[in-house]
């Protein structure tokens, strides 16, 4: 009776002396082969010609304006109350107490008790042609008012920055679905031939509380994972070679590995593999355009005047400029992700009059600049600009342990964000909140309905942007979600 072989020992058995000869003789030609596509591959990219490899650009289901992405995410959550929706009304009755019928069997993540209203500390005015109402805290968004169109009427079912901020670039709040930028990349594949689909850079105290999860793949192959770029030392982690290793042997290394999997690809069928082979491809190529792409000192003075850039730092302003420099090359989605918008009022760290201001100065002179830079380049067309978090700000002062620092709480029902080229509607404000600012009075739009709606923008129709997994097909929407066409121009 025959022993029982294990999986390996099976496989192993069925390689004979001949068969072993001939796997290495097609190896052998694997590795010319792959060096000679790889080559192609290039010069077919160079002259506009289709690719073959995962991330070659796809055709999207409808014509539009936009071909990428870069959405700004502010990871904390802005007061929206301080910079996008003033409310006279909130100004009035500062200091009062909320009417109970409001927060009526209301669930908050700090607020106890019956809390007070907390009218904003900062001022506003009406900006540009269009007349849009922007915070002072913000004098650089200020002179891009008729270029942004600003929603007042967001909101959103989770009110902890983790699950919120999963939820805003997932659909889901729980990790293990893929993002927005994933699914942008899947469906509409890069024009960059040697970078990533989808590049993430990171800036402010501390990574965003979903984690890397915020910009997994999830369930989609790991190809249209987002690749997270720094500012400082290594641009990304283990690309660069070891101290004794040659390009040339470089190259040999991956040949020879990239046959390996090509060998297994053909018994298992695995499509992670394919994807291996890929991310081992594009690392190589990587190791010669990211140098030059994070280089930022090539830039001219009057470009790092306009942003506020220091080579060499790790800043939002720095990730601004990168974030131009990718779309130039083709990067089809970039998200950065600023932390410390937190403003709960529980010392100067956090509260609205020391920590709000301090990080708009962070961010307001870059972001302007990256509008009024992809415009002046006549590229504002090409790209869809996003700036927004994962909640809003409730209208009471929070007044945790019994804080004489002015903060508020986490709010889901009312918030604002904006966007920006692509083909958005600019110079107009969409939807509005009740006097106080705690709910959407006017033309609400949920998280699925902006998710659906940037989609549209990079000509996509989100219901039939799918992918099979558990025996159902999925979404970034999930079964929800419509196009705010409004926000279309």
């Amino acid at each position: 009776m025959k022993a029982h072989l294990s999986h390996e020992d099976a496989a192993l058995r069925e390689i004979t002396r001949r068969s072993l000869l001939k796997m290495a003789g097609y190896g052998i030609g694997s590795l010319a082969l792959g060096g000679m596509l790889s080559e192609e591959a290039a010069a077919s990219w160079v002259q506009g010609q289709k690719r073959t490899d995962p991330m070659a650009p796809k055709k999207p289901h409808f014509e539009t304006k936009a071909k990428s992405v870069i959405y700004l995410f502010m990871a904390g959550a802005p007061s929206q109350l301080d910079l996008f929706d003033p409310k006279p009304m909130l100004q009035k009755h500062d200091g009062e107490l909320v009417p109970e019928e409001i927060i009526k069997n209301e669930r908050f993540a700090f607020i106890k008790g019956t809390p007070k209203l907390l009218g904003s500390p900062h001022t506003f005015k009406a900006c540009g042609e269009s007349g849009q109402v922007i915070g002072d805290l913000l004098p650089f968004t200020q002179e891009i008012a008729d270029d942004i169109c600003i929603v007042r009427s967001m909101h959103t079912e989770q009110f902890n920055h983790a699950p919120a901020q999963l939820f805003s670039n997932t659909g889901h709040q729980l990790p293990g679905r893929p993002s927005l930028g994933s699914w942008t990349t899947y469906g509409l594949g890069s024009e960059a031939f040697d970078l990533p689909g989808f590049v993430v850079l990171l800036s402010g105290d501390h990574n965003p509380d979903g984690g890397k999860a915020v910009y997994s793949s999830g369930f989609l192959p790991s190809t249209y994972q987002g690749v997270e770029f720094r500012s400082s030392g290594d641009p990304v982690l283990f690309v660069t070679n070891p101290d004794g290793v040659t390009q040339e042997v470089r190259r040999d290394s991956i040949d020879a590995i990239n046959a390996l999997n090509r060998m297994r690809l053909t018994k298992a069928g695995d499509p992670e593999i394919d994807t291996r082979i890929e991310s081992f491809e594009l690392a190589y190529r990587m190791q010669s355009s990211v140098p030059e792409l994070m280089d930022i000192a090539s830039e001219p003075a009057s470009v790092h005047e306009m942003y506020g850039t220091e080579p060499g730092a790790s800043t939002f302003a720095n990730n601004c400029l990168l974030a131009r420099r990718l779309v130039e090359r083709g990067v089809r989605f970039v998200q950065l992700y600023h932390w410390g918008w937190d403003s709960h009022g529980t010392s100067s760290y956090d509260d609205l009059v020391t920590s709000l201001p301090l990080r708009c100065r962070q961010t307001d002179k870059a972001v302007a600049a990256l509008v009024k830079d992809l415009k002046q380049r006549g590229m504002l067309d090409d790209v869809l600009i996003v700036w927004g978090g994962e909640f809003g700000r409730t209208p009471m002062n929070e007044e945790r342990d019994g804080s004489k620092f002015k903060g508020r709480d986490h709010h889901p029902h009312a918030y604002s964000v904006w966007m920006a080229g692509g083909g958005v509607n600019a110079g107009t404000t969409y939807g509005a909140t009740d006097e106080l600012g705690y709910s959407v009075a006017e033309d609400p739009v949920h998280v699925h309905d902006l998710n659906a709606t940037i989609l549209h923008l990079m000509g996509m129709d989100h219901t039939r942007l799918t992918y099979k997994h558990l025996g159902r097909d999925f979404r970034v929407t999930d079964v929800h979600g419509e196009v705010v066409k409004a926000l279309v121009r």
